[in-house]
């Protein structure tokens, strides 16, 4: 194939089909190509469809008659295995799950197929989205792309490590707390957790439903936003999605502003800096905010205005956590909702004793089966911990028009990715001022350390002003450039 598929985009890809260069089955035929060649190293990909060439040939045949059936006609894309495919078993990572078949897709994927995607197959993820590793027992652990050494991150890590390394165009994951964000910063990508309310999680294996939503993860800015424009969308069975049912302009997000930095304000949370547990790697630490700083330096030079800022208590931000409470509540209704589920419970999967055994020990130590999952609607600790929700949205939304700011700047992980064996920390995930207020941020590459790894940074903004995010992180890319390809995985 002439085409080269090594960080192709959206346009590349439809630009030559117009020119009649490039079919979505020969596309199709080049990701699998690069899956069957690259993916025993990375072990990013549980599943291959198997129905994927036939859908791109029906899509060629589509467009010989009427020309592009949506937004992203012919465009392979790799799910996170936590969305259910009627077509695929939808697993979670778990050997315990591995005949789990869906007689529906969630509704994202109905989503994407409408537009015109084809269904490339399903990556693997942090088992059950429990930690951030990447690590499950149907699938073992999944590597950064650029450091086959270290961790990608999680729990979204086989996505982030499949696009990051040219095995899918776009993919998707999921974020209870950092997944579509810190994997994405891992693997030098773009990631998306959107505005609460404005993508559906119905048919989503969950994990915190209050905080859990899909979210786009692409090579660059301008294909996260195609994508989100098409995995949002009012959700009938979803209710919170009436709140975003008009959010995306007509337009989609764009067009994209490449000189959106020119007169933006940007809060720069220094509280965000630094190790939170001293115990962890302080050289790592300061390589992190070392590209960080710079990326803001560029940002400045770019026209935009930096100003320190703390949105909120750090303390008070971690005391409105409540997966722990959520976890087996959530899971037991969605497999309720299977039509033949293999169990009937969280606590019969963690039963079996096929969990992996770093998430089964974090399943000993959250306590998840000390709360009774029938029960929790009614614990007065968990109803309280919503209401801290609601003053930590307040806060932020108050520095952020206090400061007149477009937007609030940070690293998603204070600390690069951790050696294998070794886990990846929690606590140094900067995740949960996006989580707990259900405001949108976006993740755009930064730069490397000085070993190679890649850093990401974080932009969090308004309610359901994903188009400004867009712009501030085109414009950014646009003007530094830190997107690169890793070297192990170039054209074959």
């Amino acid at each position: 194939m002439s085409f080269d598929l090594t960080e192709a985009t959206i346009a590349d890809v439809h630009a030559a089909m117009r020119d009649g260069t490039l079919t979505a089955e020969a596309l199709v035929d080049g990701y699998l190509a690069r899956i069957e060649a690259y993916d025993d190293t990375l072990n990013a990909v549980l599943t291959v469809n198997d129905a994927a060439r036939e859908r791109a040939r029906e899509l060629d045949a589509a467009r010989e008659r009427d020309g592009f059936v949506g937004p992203l006609h012919g465009v392979p894309v790799l799910l996170k295995d936590n969305h259910d495919t009627h077509d695929m078993p939808t697993t979670a990572g778990s050997t315990a799950l591995a005949d789990s078949q869906p007689d529906r897709d969630a509704f994202v994927v109905e989503q994407l197929r409408a537009a015109g995607a084809v269904v490339l197959g399903k990556t693997n993820l942090q088992e059950l989205s429990f930690g951030v590793d990447t690590v499950s027992s149907l699938g073992g652990a999944t590597r950064n792309a650029y450091d086959l050494d270290h961790r990608p991150s999680g729990s979204s890590g086989g996505t982030a490590a499949a696009v990051a390394a040219n095995l899918a165009l776009l993919g998707t994951g999921s974020d209870t707390c950092s997944s579509v964000r810190s994997p994405p910063a891992f693997n030098d990508c773009v990631g998306v957790r959107p505005t609460r309310g404005l993508v559906s999680r119905t048919g989503i294996v969950p994990l915190a439903s209050t905080q859990d939503t899909a979210g786009p993860i692409a090579r660059t800015v301008a294909d996260a936003a195609r994508l989100l424009e098409v995995m949002a969308g009012y959700d009938p069975t979803d209710s919170v999605t009436a709140r975003g049912a008009d959010a995306v302009p007509d337009d989609g997000y764009r067009p994209l502003n490449a000189d959106a930095l020119a007169d933006a304000r940007i809060g720069v949370v220094r509280s965000a800096f630094g190790l939170a547990d001293e115990s962890n790697d302080a050289a790592g630490a300061a390589a992190v905010t070392d590209v960080v700083e710079e990326a803001l330096s560029e940002m400045a030079a770019a026209g935009a205005t930096l100003v320190d800022c703390e949105p909120v208590d750090p303390d008070y931000l971690a005391s409105a956590r409540v997966l722990g409470y959520e976890f087996a509540r959530d899971v037991n209704a969605y497999l309720a909702e299977l039509e033949d589920p293999p169990h009937e419970t969280l606590r019969e999967i963690y039963d079996t004793g096929e969990i992996t055994p770093s998430v089964a020990e974090r399943f000993d130590e959250a306590g998840i089966f000390d709360v009774n999952p029938d029960v929790v609607d009614r614990n007065v600790d968990y109803l309280r911990r919503f209401r801290r929700r609601e003053t930590l949205r307040e806060q932020t939304l108050a520095c952020l028009v206090e400061h007149d700011l477009d937007a609030l700047a940070y690293p998603p992980s204070r600390v690069p990715p951790v050696e294998i064996p070794a886990h990846q920390p929690f606590e140094e995930l900067n995740c949960e001022l996006s989580a707990h207020t259900g405001l949108p941020s976006l993740v755009v590459p930064a730069g490397f350390t000085d070993n190679g790894l890649p850093v990401g940074v974080e932009l969090l903004g308004r309610a359901f002003d994903e188009s400004r995010l867009f712009d501030l992180g085109y414009a950014f890319e646009q003007a530094s450039d830190h997107r690169r390809p890793p070297a192990r995985f170039g054209p074959l």
